[in-house]
């Protein structure tokens, strides 16, 4: 291992630690009026970043094999950098309407630090490289989600993360000791070989996959989701959604790939039941909920078990669905966020009777949402009617024709709820319609790439060929 290796492999990471210290430095010692340049400057330094990313890192591995970099690994990266961007911009109104409530750096590290910690989790190949990066994510979430301390809600909801969080973090090191234990290594490469089905394996298994299923938020792992999202900042909530969940997922399927692969008969098993609960129960309370980010809680539990699909097939088809839907997802998530985020700031309306007749006076805004819950939804031609499709392909492929035929009824079931909003906006009448207003520049910038991908990800083939050919052979 040489240094120009570590410069090679760590690129990203690197990158993400100097964008972290430019902006500290940054906010502790910028004046008054430099402080105005501060968020665009973030957005710049994050957006070099992202297209730097896109430049695709080799594969090798760093620190005895601790640390291993896969092309599939990069784009994921890259596809998380494109999202927190996305959350950047479409967070600058909120940060600047609520300046006097916390500061606005602090929401820029904290989440970059989050960031880094995932590219960590996803590119490690030893365990306790994988839990210094999952808690180095999941702490900085934790404070994201306290970020408003003027509002009991979210000093609550950060209080039922934090203590989730931990008990799950036990569960998974608990049983990562059973691995140990008995395997008497922690190197991903060496563990497959020595999996041998005992008791204290397959319980350490199950206790893996509960730690993971609470980051996913799949079901029975998922109580704290509705809680937390209704009550953190709406930027965090969309970041949660989408970041969070894409970088645990992948890491999650990485994992049972290279690592468990010998013992695919127990979880698979696990997650066929997980799948079956998470997508039904999720779509009946989805149903019920009227605030519309608890709505959107639900909806993300949902789209999860969807994802996981993916790591039911087993196969390099499964993993290019699955990353192909977290990209769709991202798209189609942020651009509804954009539209919650926004609504929220200018009228303070949370509620989803509150957007009836938000097309009457704000068409464009009625507009972009109408087309996320479509993509959501899976209509045709938007990106969600295909990352649907590749998904129930690769699984019906694999054999599992009742677990995808459940998923096609549960996607019908979650129709009749996404349409429940584009009714509110479109048809449903009322005498006080939220007011026209103005978005601010960056917002309507993110939406404009948000809409972009929803449309161009469900006509461009080449897209989901493209990362196809990232994760053959991986």
């Amino acid at each position: 291992m040489d240094f120009n290796s570590i410069l090679t492999l760590l690129r990203p990471e690197l990158s993400l630690l100097a964008i972290i210290i430019i902006l500290l430095i940054y906010d502790l010692f910028a004046g008054n009026t430099a402080k105005k340049y501060f968020q665009p400057l973030a957005w710049v330094l994050l957006a070099a970043h992202t297209v730097w990313s896109f430049c695709l890192t080799p594969e090798g591995t760093l620190f005895g094999g601790m640390f291993a970099t896969t092309q599939a690994a990069s784009l994921v990266k890259a596809i998380l950098s494109l999202a927190t961007l996305i959350v950047f911009l479409q967070a600058g109104g909120a940060l600047a309407k609520a300046e006097s409530s916390f500061k606005t750096g602090e929401f820029y590290v904290l989440t970059l630090s989050t960031l880094f910690g995932m590219n960590i989790m996803i590119s490690s190949g030893h365990f306790l490289m994988f839990y210094l990066g999952l808690e180095t994510a999941s702490i900085p979430l934790a404070c994201l989600v306290a970020f408003d301390k003027y509002k009991q809600n979210s000093a609550e909801a950060a209080a039922k993360y934090i203590l989730n969080a931990a008990l799950s973090s036990g569960i998974l090191v608990y049983g990562l000791s059973f691995i140990y234990g008995t395997c008497g290594t922690l190197y991903f490469a060496n563990v497959p070989s020595l999996l041998d089905m005992t008791v204290l394996q397959v319980a350490g298994i199950v206790m893996f996959l509960a730690g993971m299923g609470f980051k996913i938020s799949l079901v029975p792992f998922h109580m704290w989701t509705p809680d937390v999202y209704q009550g953190a900042p709406t930027s965090v909530t969309a970041y949660l959604s989408v970041v969070s969940k894409g970088a645990a997922a992948f890491a999650l399927m990485t994992v049972l790939f290279k690592v468990f692969a010998p013992m695919a008969a127990v979880w698979q098993d696990l997650l066929y039941g997980i799948i079956i609960v998470t997508i039904t129960l999720a779509n009946l309370f989805a149903i019920r909920q009227k605030d519309i980010k608890r709505f959107f809680a639900y909806s993300s539990i949902s789209q999860a078990g969807y994802v996981v699909l993916g790591i039911m097939a087993g196969t390099a088809e499964g993993m290019t669905a699955m990353i192909y839907y977290i990209l769709v997802y991202i798209l189609s998530n942020l651009a509804a966020f954009g539209v919650i985020s926004t609504v929220e700031n200018h009228t303070g309306r949370v509620n989803i009777d509150q957007y009836n007749g938000l097309y009457s006076t704000n068409p464009r805004m009625a507009f972009v949402m109408m087309l996320a819950l479509f993509s959501l939804g899976g209509i045709p031609p938007f990106a969600g009617f295909f990352s649907k499709f590749f998904i129930f392909t690769s699984a019906a492929a694999s054999g599992y024709y009742v677990l995808v035929f459940i998923a096609l009824v549960n996607t019908i079931i979650s129709l009749y709820y996404y349409l429940l909003v584009v009714k509110a906006m479109f048809i449903n009448k009322t005498d006080a319609p939220a007011p026209h207003f103005r978005s601010e520049k960056a917002l309507v910038f993110s939406l404009a790439i948000c809409v972009a991908g929803i449309i161009f990800a469900g006509v461009a083939s080449c897209l989901y060929g493209g990362i196809g050919q990232f994760t053959f052979g991986m």
